[in-house]
């Protein structure tokens, strides 16, 4: 049984009450979503307990009076930029989003191309978009956004883009990544709202940092690594002292906007701005729904060593830059966190030690944590990788299958290595975790021993895993789509460069 820390049921009842409070002040509320509206996994890891589709709950409490604006920055899409949880360019998870909220019974208004200016593989995305009949708005970019607040507050500035047109009372503005122009979205409408007399507003919906607990919490710093390549900071909203006398958390982005995001919306409104600080603006309620507070802190300090194996990763992939390694490395100092406390760390590199040969390439080893604190390793050989052998060695485990029992005939498995170099022409033999997994599957329609090992795939979910090298991009998202926590240590599993 999961130790829970935070109460899901509690925390969807107050934040839906709280933002229809907000939306009885105005005809219309512009809700700008931070964060994933989907699949929020972050959220579910350092509050054990919240429920990783809670955002889909609150909006089907709210979706009479909702619908749903999806915001996309022509450029993410021009470059072809990558949603690193579930390896998808951002276009595709725009399809992947409209799909699941479809499914929810969410009404999906309109996709919002921001800084538009023509690029010919956004062009050919809002022709995707527009032949199945999803409609589509072209927003171009603002010259001085956001600091010239005459320019942008004019028929010159927001006035030059379309209004999207909305029905429901309240619109939520989200999007697959950050710098998607959502922001800029709803200022957009509030401008054109004005314009025709409707009095409309903006409230944010952002869950990290929580502005309720301590800037020094494992929870808020938790945020700073997630967002470690954003170069986000945690700081006391010093608008919400001078204002109101109270300590409050941020981060620096919004801090340092608020003056120019204040001034746009009193010049679009000609009203002096009801919002005296950046949390004023939030509708964030989450702070409310911790019930064990020491549950959450230990979970985020876990989520800290994640992030920080998934940062020294990305550096040596060359996807982010020194800044964010010697920034993770700082955070991890700063709660006194060291890579080994995260459990399944020292049993992967001391079993791959001891397998160790004058060989230059690493061991592959993969560690895996199972309920009772029971570690299971696999590692890489000739048949198979490290993340099939251990997925095989845990679900045997929890089946209480004797290791000597083989679950696969390794006839079928010397079948399925012939394909791949005979009939696929690949260069690399050793079967995957998706390979092995379909092979598992297969043979649980007549071998009543690997049926019992299939069925516990499913209490994979959510333990967590180390591997002594960097895990390819499928084998991770076969993990992941387990609901395995993997990290990894920053080393290539060979010196080839293509075959990783």
């Amino acid at each position: 049984m999961k130790t829970i820390g935070f109460d899901s049921a509690k925390y969807i009842e107050e934040q839906s009450t709280y933002i229809l409070e907000r939306v009885n002040h105005y005809d219309k509320l512009y809700l700008e979503f931070g964060g994933k509206l989907v699949d929020d996994k972050h959220a579910k890891r350092v509050l054990p307990g919240f429920e990783e589709d809670a955002k889909i709950k609150l909006l089907q409490k709210l979706k009479n009076q909702a619908e749903i604006l999806i915001c996309v920055y022509a450029g993410d899409i021009e470059r072809n930029k990558i949603r690193g949880d579930y390896g998808i360019t951002y276009d595709m998870d725009i399809l992947r989003l409209i799909d699941e909220l479809r499914g929810y019974g969410l009404l999906i208004n309109s996709v919002v191309i921001t800084r538009y200016s023509g690029q010919p593989a956004t062009k050919v995305f809002v022709n995707k978009l527009e032949r199945r009949n999803i409609k589509v708005y072209k927003h171009t970019e603002i010259e001085d956004y956001p600091v010239n607040v005459e320019k942008i507050v004019s028929e010159d500035g927001f006035g030059k883009n379309e209004y999207i047109e909305t029905t429901k009372p309240i619109v939520v503005v989200t999007a697959p990544g950050p710098g998607s122009g959502k922001l800029a979205t709803c200022l957009n409408q509030l401008y054109h709202e004005s314009q025709k007399g409707q009095a409309a507003g903006y409230s944010k919906f952002e869950t990290f940092p929580v502005w309720n607990v301590p800037l020094k919490h494992p929870l808020n710093i938790a945020y700073e690594a997630a967002t470690v390549d954003l170069k986000d900071v945690n700081m006391i909203d010093s608008f919400h002292f001078d204002a109101y006398g109270k300590v409050a958390v941020n981060y620096n982005r919004d801090i340092e906007t608020f003056p120019v995001i204040k001034r746009i919306i009193e010049k679009i409104t000609g009203k002096e701005s009801v919002y005296l600080s950046p949390t004023d603006m939030g509708v964030n309620r989450v702070g409310f729904g911790i019930i064990e507070d020491e549950v959450v802190q230990e979970a985020s300090k876990q989520e800290i060593i994640r992030r920080y194996f998934q940062t020294i990763c990305d550096f040596k992939k060359g996807t982010i830059d020194e800044e964010s390694v010697n920034r993770i490395k700082l955070i991890m100092e700063e709660v006194g966190l060291q890579p080994e406390d995260r459990k399944v760390v020292r049993p992967a590199h001391n079993y791959a030690k001891n397998l160790q040969t004058s060989s230059h390439d690493p061991v592959a080893v993969i560690a895996i944590e199972l309920p009772d604190n029971i570690i299971i390793t696999g590692r890489t050989s000739s048949l198979m990788n490290a993340a099939a052998a251990v997925i095989l060695n845990a679900v045997k485990y929890l089946a209480h299958i004797s290791d000597e029992i083989p679950l696969l005939s390794p006839l079928v498995l010397e079948r399925i290595q012939g394909m791949k170099t005979m009939a696929l022409h690949s260069s690399m033999d050793v079967l995957s975790l998706n390979e092995v997994l379909i092979a598992l599957s297969i043979s649980a329609v007549t071998n009543p021993i690997a049926q019992v090992a299939y069925e516990k795939l499913a209490e994979l979910d959510g333990m967590q895993a180390h591997s002594t090298v960097m895990v390819n991009k499928n084998d991770e998202q076969s993990l992941k789509q387990l609901g395995v926590e993997i990290t990894s240590a920053p080393f290539y599993p060979s010196e080839n460069l293509f075959y990783q």
